[in-house]
């Protein structure tokens, strides 16, 4: 005990010594900044490249219109599900349309099934748009939604979106027109926060959703580096979605499906655009609570999906070197890991630094955060905004975006413990217990 507190002593005797500035500077740094900084640089490279050729691209005049099938997950939407119906209805797209919504267990969701019922017998559809509902009686879960669509529906391009989701009318054009490519199996579709004004924690998200998941995937997607193609929000091809067996049970499903598509990568060399001309607009958890519970789900599935259900797809000989390496730093360090090192970095520094040196640190680490947002922000406003009087709106959030991203990442520890020790997946609301409890156990 005696000689721990002599090297305690000897410790402190060298932070507050001649050199112990520098000392402690080495040894308090954030050094996984040096990772974060590059990624965000690849990103904005990304995004440059993807505006110049977007400046220089010829019109390409389109012939080809395959029959498209839009898969709606309905569950609880109520009237919700009205708007997104008539968004699809009303799409430019020439090519014909099959409206397919799926209300999950109708017998207790006697309202949204209600709606789709009206909507169908009122709405005058043009020639070239059909709806065809599905009422599942017994409830199933997401999944189970999505592959009876799969069964029921018949077109070449499958389009999954949530129940209270709604879109652009061009949609569907910008969408189907990267399948033109045989090379593409899935394209991801980009999302809008509609209700930013109800909170200031939907405002956070409205920001969020633009510069951690629009401009990122601007950026990655010029590299073939998608990390996923969103649940609410995704468009595959039938052929390609048959030949690996659908949507697969558990939760996460999106990612899951993300993930198996990536394995065949490097086979048959494949890539998923992002586009990001094709918006979805969706309502964010409004309140904090509601906020905090759905991240402890998505940060929770992060950690089935990568290291339980699909640690055997971490591998070059797969995913193929660029994919393999950003799944490596983007899903296992950054997501997993991460916000280990970044509450213990943190705890750690307010247990051994004076009060002067925590805040210069801690202004230092926000100034950096703060660099790097407004960086991103710069670049969307110049490059990729449709919308800039609307996205201006959310200038004044942006102060506060890396004090609420530090705090995620500290909730996303939570987050982890919650599926590592009580396997948090299976108390998802994505599908009853019982769906869950007879899958297969990772």
């Amino acid at each position: 005990m005696n000689a721990l507190l002599e090297h305690l002593h000897a410790w402190l005797g060298e932070i507050y010594g001649a050199n112990g500035h520098w000392r402690l500077f080495l040894m308090v740094f954030p050094y996984f900044l040096l990772l974060e900084v590059p990624l965000n640089l690849m990103v904005l490279l990304g995004t440059l490249r993807w505006f110049v050729r977007q400046r220089s691209a010829v019109p390409i005049h389109n012939t080809w219109n395959p029959r498209v099938s839009c898969l709606i997950t309905c569950y609880s939407e109520g009237r919700d599900v009205e708007l997104t119906l008539r968004s699809l209805a009303e799409q430019t797209y020439p090519g014909m349309i099959e409206i397919i919504p799926i209300v999950d267990g109708a017998v207790a969701n006697k309202a949204t099934t209600e709606v789709v019922r009206r909507f169908k017998a009122e709405q005058r559809m043009p020639r070239n748009r059909v709806i065809r509902p599905i009422a599942k009686w017994q409830r199933g879960g997401r999944v189970s939604s999505l592959n009876t669509g799969l069964a029921y529906s018949t077109g070449e391009i499958l389009i999954n979106v949530d129940g209270d989701t709604s879109f652009d009318n061009d949609m569907v054009v910008r969408m189907v027109s990267h399948f033109r490519d045989p090379k593409v199996p899935a394209v991801a579709g980009s999302l809008r926060v509609r209700n930013a004004r109800q909170s200031w924690v939907a405002r956070i998200q409205a920001l969020e959703y633009l510069l951690s998941i629009h401009m990122c995937k601007i950026g990655l997607a010029e590299w073939n580096l998608v990390n996923n193609v969103s649940g609410a929000f995704g468009a595959f091809r039938r052929s390609f979605l048959q030949q690996i067996g659908g949507w697969d049970t558990h939760t996460a499903e999106d990612l899951d499906l993300t993930l198996r598509i990536k394995a065949y990568f490097r086979r048959y060399r494949l890539r998923i655009p992002f586009e990001p001309q094709a918006i979805g607009h969706t309502d964010a958890p409004a309140t904090l609570r509601s906020f905090l519970d759905q991240r402890l789900r998505w940060d929770g599935d992060l950690f089935f999906v990568y290291i339980r259900k699909h640690r055997h797809v971490f591998t070059p000989r797969l995913l193929g070197w660029p994919n393999f390496l950003m799944l490596m730093v983007s899903g296992l360090l950054f997501q997993l890991v991460l916000p280990f090192i970044i509450l213990g970095y943190s705890l750690v520094a307010v247990i051994i630094l004076p009060f002067t040196a925590l805040l210069f640190y801690s202004l230092l680490i926000y100034a950096l955060y703060l660099s790097m947002s407004t960086l991103l922000y710069l670049g969307l406003m110049l490059m990729v905004s449709e919308r800039p009087q609307q996205d201006l709106r959310l200038i004044w959030v942006l102060p506060f975006y890396p004090l609420a991203m530090y705090a995620l990442r500290c909730w996303s520890v939570v987050a982890i413990l919650n599926e590592t020790l009580r396997r948090g997946h299976e108390e998802s609301s994505m599908a009853p217990w019982w769906v869950l409890k007879r899958a297969n156990r990772f």
